[in-house]
């Protein structure tokens, strides 16, 4: 099976050796996002900045494959302070519908750039 490399310009560009996200067949790997503007390559300031420019990097990337966020099967999501969860989960309700995907959310010392928080996802697009 074929990969396929997905791109946009509404989501930072890769800062290494990585696509920002992969198909393969119906299946789509988004790469990690922090929350980094795209148009200044800047990293926003605060926990609720971060989350909100992470959720709209990745709906960047998973409408560039063809698809939503409500097509997610599975996040995880790295924080580096697990007390920031509750935010997580709001700012997630917004951008997720029902029924939810899986998640695994974990507490990391550091994350690139010095982020709060990154997050990356798989989602399946309708055959």
């Amino acid at each position: 099976m074929p990969k396929q490399i997905i791109s946009s310009t509404a989501a930072p560009a890769a800062i290494g050796p990585y696509s920002q996200a992969v198909r393969a067949g119906n299946t789509v790997y988004l790469s990690g996002q922090i929350g980094l503007d795209p148009a200044s390559g800047q990293l926003l300031d605060g926990i609720d900045a971060q989350i909100e420019r992470v959720f709209q990097n990745l709906q960047a990337v998973a409408e560039a494959a063809g698809g939503s966020l409500g097509q997610v099967v599975k996040f995880t999501v790295f924080l580096t302070d697990l007390s920031h969860t509750p935010k997580l989960n709001a700012v997630m309700e917004r951008y997720v519908p029902q029924p939810f995907p899986a998640r695994a959310t974990l507490g990391v010392a550091s994350l690139p750039r010095g982020a709060l928080i990154e997050a990356d996802a798989v989602l399946v697009l309708d055959a």
